[in-house]
C-alpha cells in the first residue's frame, strides 16, 4: 500500500544522483550499443559483453568508446554453461556492479542506437535494478525503425545483415560487441542523413 513512500525515500547510489542529474541540459551525443547476453529473457539472462562508441557531428567517434566483457562466472556455473568466453577474451573484464556502472558513466545523457535496442535497454535495465537503480532515462533510436519508417513498411524485419545488404556495408566477420556497436554506427549514420535527423 505504501511502496510510493519507499521510492520517494530511496536512496540512489552516487553515481546515479549523477547520471540523472545530466539530464538537465540537451544534447548533441549518441552513443551506439551492442550487448553479448546468454539468452532473449531479461529477467532470467544475463549480459556477457557490451561494446558501444559515440556518434557527434554526423562522424563516429572512434576514441570515445566503450568495451567490457561482465564477469558471470555464477550465472554461467548455475546453468551449466562453459566460461570459455570470459576466461579467453583479452577485453577489459569488470563484475557487473562495477561494468554497468562504468557504462552509465559512459553514456551520460547520450541518445542511444541500436538493433533492437528496446532488448538491450531491458537487459541492462535489470541490472540497474539489482543495484538499487532506476530505469534508464536515455532516449534510444532504433535502426530497424528507422528503415522501416523511412520506407513506410509494416510488415517485415530486418536484421543487421539484412540492412548491411541494403546499404552495402561490409560486416567484420569477427563477433564481438564493439565490431556490431560500429556496424550498427555506420548503418545509423546513413539512414540518420536520408530521415534528416538534425540533432
Amino acid at each position: 500500500m505504501f511502496d510510493w513512500i519507499k521510492n520517494i525515500n530511496k536512496e540512489y547510489p552516487e553515481f546515479w544522483k549523477n547520471y540523472v542529474s545530466k539530464f538537465e541540459k540537451r544534447t548533441s551525443r549518441f552513443v551506439v550499443i551492442s550487448t553479448e547476453t546468454t539468452g532473449l529473457n531479461p529477467s532470467k539472462d544475463v549480459i556477457l559483453s557490451i561494446g558501444a562508441l559515440a556518434v557527434e557531428n554526423n562522424s563516429i567517434v572512434v576514441q570515445d568508446y566503450f568495451e567490457v566483457v561482465l564477469l558471470q562466472y555464477k550465472y554461467l556455473h548455475d546453468n551449466g554453461l562453459s566460461n570459455e568466453f570470459i576466461i579467453e577474451s583479452s577485453l577489459p573484464k569488470l563484475g557487473e556492479p562495477e561494468a554497468m556502472q562504468a557504462f552509465i558513466d559512459f553514456i551520460g545523457n547520450a541518445i542511444l542506437v541500436g538493433h533492437r535496442i528496446h532488448f538491450d535497454v531491458e537487459m541492462i535495465n535489470e541490472a540497474l535494478y539489482k543495484m538499487g537503480c532506476s530505469r534508464l532515462k536515455n532516449e534510444a533510436l532504433d535502426i530497424e525503425i528507422m528503415y522501416r519508417k523511412l520506407n513506410d513498411i509494416t510488415d517485415k524485419q530486418f536484421s543487421v545483415d539484412d540492412l548491411c545488404k541494403i546499404f552495402k556495408v561490409t560486416k567484420s566477420d569477427r563477433h564481438a560487441s564493439s565490431e556490431d556497436a560500429y556496424t550498427i554506427a555506420l548503418l545509423f549514420l546513413k539512414l540518420k542523413s536520408r530521415l534528416n535527423i538534425n540533432i
